[in-house]
């Protein structure tokens, strides 16, 4: 694809209120991502504030939040935002589990964006040891979704 194409489809998604546009030209693939700013604040901020003034409570939630960061392993992140399902459609089994080996390249889940789906491949090859994600759950940029060891 050359470059004033390229410049071209960079200024149609800027101007346009979609967030992303992927294109597959012969052998080339061209994705192209807006981000906006506004989708960084969490709704869940507040949450923790409200529970705050019962001291049982509150520890019980900080807890749950450290033992993810005990886990070793490599993170595969969402690349967008959108809502993330374990299997290619409601019927089938998912495309991992807790315990399965993957290959670099092996898809792990799907993110619809905008009514387009997108599959997330695993960017490294070893076995499934967490799935962070619950299935039909919105998933924000750069949210973790598997841990792999």
């Amino acid at each position: 694809m050359d470059l004033r194409k390229l410049k071209t489809l960079i200024d149609l998604v800027a101007e346009s209120g979609i967030a992303e546009l992927e294109i597959t030209e012969g052998e080339g693939k061209v994705r192209i991502v807006k981000f906006s700013q506004t989708l960084s604040p969490v709704a869940y901020a507040p949450a923790p504030v409200a529970a705050a003034p019962a001291a049982g409570p509150a520890a019980d939630v900080a807890a749950p939040s450290a033992a993810p960061a005990a886990i070793s392993g490599h993170t595969v992140k969402a690349p967008m935002v959108g809502t993330f399902y374990r299997s290619p459609n409601p019927g089938s089994a998912p495309f991992v589990e807790i315990g399965q080996t993957v290959k670099e390249g092996q898809p792990l889940c799907i993110i619809e964006a905008m009514k387009l789906l997108n599959e997330i491949e695993a960017d490294k090859s070893g076995v499934i040891r967490e799935i962070l994600v619950d299935n039909g759950e919105p998933v924000e940029y750069g949210q973790p979704l598997f841990v792999i060891a």
